[in-house]
């Protein structure tokens, strides 16, 4: 648990499920609760940094022009 105190979104999302589990009737393992949890934060993470990606792409780049010469390395 000492890992999750250190971080307020991994805490948070543990109480969460913690929650969750319990409003389901379920008793929940601590470690099942722990390997959950940091899968949620995980995917999100890489979700977030495929949004990120999308938006720095060439695509969403308002400031390449077919008329002038833009870098291509920002």
């Amino acid at each position: 648990m000492c890992l999750l105190c250190d971080d307020e979104k991994a805490y948070q999302a543990y109480m969460n499920y913690l929650d969750a589990m319990e409003r389901q009737g379920k008793a929940a393992d601590p470690q099942t609760a722990m390997d959950a949890v940091l899968d949620q934060l995980e995917a999100a993470e890489q979700a977030r940094a495929k949004e990120i990606a999308r938006q720095d792409g060439p695509a969403s780049d308002k400031t390449l022009s077919p008329f002038f010469c833009s870098p291509i390395n920002k």
